[in-house]
């Protein structure tokens, strides 16, 4: 099952993603309330509000208003060979404010005093249950599905610390989307992560290729802080970023930034000067 949220004028809406329309799912303004409800696969699976044309949806952010984002960097092995890193011990961890999440087909905003964006696609955990001190083998019933990011990052503003934070976070720079695929159906399914910049493959890996895969992520992070419904988990980009290249290559006003996950789904962003 794939569930979204759209934007439907000036208010939003849960839907679930059929073959060839939406439909409305009642009473839930976005898939973050949805999952807030413990029979939420019910509900979604049988819903029947209205229906919309695949052609003309507006995907809002995935999830609107999660409580928690948490990113995780240096989790692909290429990747952290790439960047001249060991293998880490443990997941690193970092934090992102929800005004960075925009739709699956929303601008990039480039802020002004950016001068070094740089792609970062990812696979996307959506938490669907309350969830603390689990193991890793029951992390699995706490994950909804899996869904789609691109962790655009502001190198020059990350570098500026030994703290990450604020080269992750700036308004609107964020993809999440379009839809969640739920774990029942992605499970086993999602394989190849790719980033393209204007039609030009920059990224590309097998998801398999984490070293902490998701339920080990969930169950890590549980140990720290309670995940709720509709929490996001960003498990890591890999190899292939503008800063590894040489000479390094950042993002431009114009760029067209696609982030796609086999079996999962597909953003499709225009990077525009804030």
């Amino acid at each position: 099952m794939k569930l979204a949220t759209i934007r439907n004028g000036t208010t939003t809406a849960a839907v679930r993603i059929d073959d060839d329309h939406a439909v409305e799912v009642s009473g839930a303004a976005d898939l973050g309330e949805l999952l807030a409800q413990p029979d939420w696969r019910e509900i979604a699976g049988s819903a029947s509000g209205a229906s919309y044309e695949l052609a003309g949806l507006d995907y809002a952010t995935l999830v609107p208003k999660p409580d928690k984002i948490v990113c995780v960097g240096l989790n692909y092995r290429n990747h952290i060979l790439e960047m001249g890193r060991e293998l880490p011990e443990y997941p690193t961890l970092f934090a992102k404010y929800r005004s960075a999440l925009i739709g699956a087909h929303d601008d990039i905003a480039l802020a002004g005093v950016v001068t070094q964006l740089d792609w970062e696609a990812e696979l996307a955990v959506i938490i669907g249950a309350p969830v603390r001190h689990v193991s890793e083998a029951d992390a699995v019933s706490a994950i909804a599905g899996y869904s789609v990011l691109n962790d655009v990052t502001a190198r020059d503003w990350q570098n500026r610390t030994l703290q990450w934070l604020q080269g992750k976070t700036f308004e609107g720079s964020t993809p999440l989307g379009p839809w969640m695929v739920t774990r029942d159906e992605a499970d086993g399914a999602a394989g190849e992560i790719t980033c393209e910049v204007n039609g030009e493959t920059m990224q590309k890996a097998d998801i398999g290729d984490l070293v902490f895969g998701p339920a080990a992520l969930v169950a890590y992070v549980s140990s720290i802080v309670t995940l709720l419904p509709g929490d996001v988990i960003s498990s890591g980009t890999p190899g292939g970023v503008g800063a590894a290249k040489q000479p390094p290559r950042f993002l431009a006003d114009g760029d067209v930034v696609t982030t796609r996950i086999q079996g999962i789904g597909e953003c499709r962003n225009v990077c525009r000067q804030a």
